[in-house]
């Protein structure tokens, strides 16, 4: 296939319609890949957790992915700036789907937890270079939102079907099903991409690139170190390990700030972090993934341990969230050309995904699952106003020059959100819940059970429930189903709370769109 220079390209679009939508086809297979794998697992995950028993690790199937995607998306993204997006696209692809099966044939949590990690350097690899041949296609902002329905619609297709999905492969197939049914769809993104996907370079042939290495090796140290730390803390208190582990992270993202400066290509560019109008999309962004993790990794927790739901019931309730995504996408596609300020739409996002939050933080085991569903379709259409926008807003501003690292950056501060989210609500949660459960316990008189339910996953296994209530039967204890309603309740009250810092956090978000300067939309990108 030939390679092409983007700057012999010009207008808003540089292929003709067939050849665009084709390419766009491709794209948008590749973003099914990711959005698919996100939903399917997070539905299927408490399931897994119950039967590889390791709740422990419950955040870690999120976050090893995430860590090692918030790595590989700038390096990637610069790296595709210079070498064009089509062979890594191409490499993603293939390491995600190989990644996906070494998860369905893991035998224990933490051979799950490297596979993630493998599936996030695929999938990091994916956003850093798929997201960014959108705007190498299309030049022009307005065409670009036009042609990104379809990239919306893909998502929104994979997301919508994806808890329900989830639920079914899990009841019906067994949960490694969830990480199976990706390859499939790798194969099929794979053929578009390498059939039609253009490969074009916005760099001369001889210009020289370097990658940060020693950039990319902090940001591993200082997100790792606190990722641990925040996870371990209510475990071990303030020991003096703990704070070391907190010092270490505090210091590598110092050495991390004093490289950045002064090296030539850097993987984290502070000087886009700092510019006037940029800063408060990029906090945002950061802010979005926060929010949007502690709402689809906890809800699916919140209503199969909590309320009861079988996966299948559980990924139904979960469905409006993510399918409304696509929807929120299509409609503001049509809106944002046609207002004053196009930032009301980011207001009316986030304000919708504050809702979401609420209603999750309000939902009881006597809420009809009508009413669930309303507060889950209110986050997938904030979110389908929010995700969209922020990157065109974004892009617009950086420019060519900086358009691959920028996309990319927004990128990792939203995976680094996610991170946190997940890190500091899963945290909360679960230090809740065993405090929780040792109050019913030990009004019970019931304390030396202490260890039967101080996971949670007892609540979503029927097996373990059987047991335990047998175990608890033979030695004359009567109480079993009140101490497993007790710990449902402890489990709905940690959620709760976990997910109303996702709520506090939504709402300095509507405050901090205020500070987001009117975007400029181009005709073309400079």
């Amino acid at each position: 296939m030939a390679l092409h220079s983007a700057k012999a390209h010009s207008g808003d679009q540089i292929l003709p319609f067939r050849e665009s939508l084709l390419a766009m086809l491709g794209l948008a297979f590749v973003i099914m890949l990711v959005g698919l794998d996100s939903t399917v697992v997070g539905t299927a995950l408490p399931t897994i957790v119950a039967e590889l028993h390791g709740f422990d690790l419950y955040g870690w199937v999120a976050t090893s992915y995430l860590l090692t995607s918030v790595i590989t998306v700038p390096i990637f993204g610069r790296l595709g700036d210079y070498y064009g997006r089509k062979p890594f696209v191409v490499a993603s692809i293939v390491l995600f789907t190989c990644a996906s099966m070494l998860c369905g044939i893991a035998d224990n949590m933490l051979w799950l937890v490297i596979g993630r990690g493998f599936q996030g350097i695929g999938g990091g690899m994916l956003v850093g270079t798929a997201m960014t041949c959108i705007p190498d296609l299309f030049p022009g902002p307005r065409v670009r939102l036009r042609w990104q329905v379809l990239m919306s619609t893909g998502f929104g297709i994979s997301t919508a079907v994806g808890p329900s999905l989830g639920g079914f492969l899990t009841q019906n197939w067994g949960w490694r099903w969830v990480f199976f049914v990706n390859l499939p769809i790798g194969i099929l993104s794979l053929f578009f991409v390498w059939n039609f996907l253009p490969h074009l370079r916005h760099t001369d042939h001889d210009a020289k690139i370097r990658i940060d290495w020693q950039g990319s090796l902090l940001i591993a140290a200082s997100l790792g170190c606190l990722q641990l730390f925040v996870e371990m803390l209510p475990k071990h208190g303030m020991s003096f390990g703990m704070l070391l582990l907190f010092v270490f992270s505090l210091a590598a993202f110092y050495a991390l700030w004093k490289w950045e400066h002064h090296t030539a290509q850097p993987i984290l560019p502070f000087n886009l972090l700092y510019h006037p109008r940029l800063w408060a999309l990029f906090l945002l962004s950061l802010l979005s993934g926060f929010v949007m993790f502690s709402l689809m990794l906890y809800a699916p927790l919140l209503y199969q341990g909590g309320f009861g739901l079988s996966p299948q019931e559980a990924g139904l309730l979960i469905t409006p969230l993510v399918a409304c995504i696509m929807i929120g996408s299509i409609s503001n596609g049509r809106i944002i050309t046609r207002i004053k300020n196009p930032t009301t739409m980011l207001t009316i996002g986030y304000g919708l995904l504050a809702v979401a939050c609420v209603g999750v933080v309000i939902s009881g085991r006597a809420t009809s699952h009508g009413v669930i569903a309303c507060f889950m379709l209110a986050g997938g259409l904030g979110l389908g106003y929010i995700l969209p926008n922020l990157t065109i807003f974004i892009q617009e501003e950086a420019g060519r020059e900086h358009l691959g690292i920028a996309t990319a950056l927004m990128q990792s501060l939203r995976m680094i959100g996610s991170m946190l989210g997940t890190a500091i609500t899963g945290t909360l949660i679960n230090h809740m819940y065993a405090s929780g459960v040792r109050q019913a316990l030990n009004a019970d008189q019931s304390g030396a059970w202490l260890p039967s339910f101080a996971d949670p996953q007892i609540l979503v296994s029927h097996v373990m429930q059987t047991t335990v209530l047998s175990h608890l039967t033979d030695a004359g204890n009567l109480h079993g189903p009140a101490l497993l309603a007790a710990a449902r309740d402890a489990l709905i009250s940690a959620i709760h709370t976990g997910v109303g810092v996702a709520v506090v956090v939504a709402l300095f978000a509507i405050w901090l769109v205020r500070r987001v300067p009117p975007p400029r939309l181009r005709e073309k990108l400079d």
